[in-house]
């Protein structure tokens, strides 16, 4: 370890806005120690004779945790990086509710709990957020990804879902100015980025707080923010969505915005949806997935899905069965309903009445999955013949091929090693249900 140039790892989970925040504590312990240097990954040995530790032992590790889920994958983080670093300070950021907290203890007595605020305060001031993106923003911004720019453009959220642990965790909405947002767009665009990500835990209710909402800011960017980049908006919820869903729909005609759009609506059931605390219909979303689809003939609709909620019925499962078939969207995220501590639907699943059983919550997702499957793949064989320009992301999990992503921000494997941000036309060639194939370029 060098005091002089000191070493941090920052490694984050889940959601965009959590990779978000991820990377503006990077910047800040990046501003506060010039000359340190910053890994968003935990140190790996280079041989199998040497340890971690013997190649590159942080100063401190962050660790910029997700527990939408679970606490099983953020304590498998935390232990990861105690055993692999013993004695180096652990610092504990993003979503971690008391009941996590608790067990982190347990796993790691020595772990410190921060947050954001804390640690880049600047950087979440709303008064000083214009004179300060300056400091935020400009030339090799430090970021995960080079060609990607996430922007945070709100924290919390105006809703109290009934199964959902991140409200207590990051409180009420808290919009971000729409000066300082545009500023750091074109910040992170004049670095070259040629996609930048908007998020927040509901980017739908972004500016209900000020007097303005997500169409108008997306507006404003692509005003004033010349360039050859694409904007992908983060999830918002349905009954904010629909309060503006004419004007959003404006922004999508702007071959900058990818077609693409996250609503999860999470049960096909307005009871279902009632008793989770939702505050919007199975209509509502029907609503909008109708206006995108009709809208543009290759959108990407993307949404989430809860099985097993206590209380679900076969006939409210039916009813989400039903909405997926109707609305056809391409991207589901199926989850079996697990409690977190702390809520009302923890406190509901007590109730043996309303508790849905394990096999039953599995049988659930199974049909449910295996009826995405299927529609997905569909979506995606619409598009077997049409030639796509692309912009390389990543290497594919498959050896030999590289991820690209499309207008509608659909994945296309490509074959062959291809470098990240490499612009491409390319004919699809064929169509699995969670990729789009091509083998040649055009």
């Amino acid at each position: 370890m060098s005091s002089e140039n000191p070493v941090y790892a920052v490694i984050s989970q889940g959601c965009a806005a959590n990779f978000g925040e991820g990377e503006q504590i990077a910047r800040a312990l990046s501003a506060r120690h010039p000359g340190c240097k910053i890994l968003f990954r935990l140190p790996e040995a280079k041989t199998a004779q040497e340890s971690p530790a013997a190649q590159e032992a942080p100063d401190s590790i962050y660790l910029n945790v997700c527990t939408v889920k679970g606490n099983a994958g953020a304590l498998k983080l935390l232990r990861t990086a105690s055993e692999m670093f013993p004695g180096v300070p652990l610092f504990i950021t993003g979503c971690a509710p008391k009941d996590f907290r608790e067990d982190a203890l347990k796993v790691a007595p020595q772990v410190i709990f921060t947050s954001l605020k804390e640690i880049a305060p600047l950087e979440q001031n709303e008064a000083s957020a214009t004179e300060s993106m300056d400091a935020i923003v400009g030339p090799s911004t430090l970021r995960e990804t080079p060609y990607v720019g996430i922007v945070n453009i709100e924290e919390g959220c105006l809703d109290a879902c009934a199964f959902c642990s991140t409200h207590l965790v990051k409180g009420r909405l808290r919009s971000f100015a729409p000066e300082g947002i545009v500023k750091q767009v074109a910040g992170l665009v004049n670095d070259g980025c040629l996609e930048i990500q908007l998020t927040g835990q509901d980017c739908a209710c972004y500016g209900f707080d000020t007097g303005t909402n997500l169409a108008e800011l997306t507006q404003r960017i692509l005003v004033h923010v010349p360039g050859n980049y694409r904007l992908r908006l983060g999830m918002g919820n349905p009954r904010h969505m629909i309060r503006y869903a004419d004007s959003l729909l404006d922004c999508f005609r702007d071959e900058r915005v990818y077609k693409f759009v996250h609503v999860p609506v999470q049960s096909g059931s307005d009871r279902t949806l009632k008793a989770m605390n939702r505050r919007h219909t199975a209509e509502d979303f029907r609503k909008i997935a109708r206006m995108f689809n009709t809208e543009f003939s290759r959108f990407t609709l993307s949404t989430d899905i809860i099985v097993g909620f206590p209380g679900e019925t076969d006939d409210d499962f039916a009813e989400t069965m039903r909405l997926l078939e109707e609305t056809r969207p391409t991207v589901c995220n199926i989850t079996r309903f697990v409690a977190r501590p702390g809520t009302p639907a923890a406190r509901m699943e007590q109730d043996s009445s309303l508790r849905v059983p394990d096999a039953v919550k599995h049988e659930r997702s199974a049909i449910l999955f295996d009826a995405f499957q299927k529609i997905a793949q569909e979506n995606n064989a619409l598009w077997i013949g049409d030639t796509c320009d692309v912009v390389v992301e990543k290497p594919g999990h498959r050896a030999g091929t590289t991820i690209a992503r499309n207008e509608a921000y659909r994945p296309v494997a490509l074959a062959g090693d291809i470098p990240a941000g490499s612009r491409l036309k390319v004919r699809i060639t064929g169509a699995e249900a969670f990729a789009l194939l091509s083998d040649r370029s055009v």
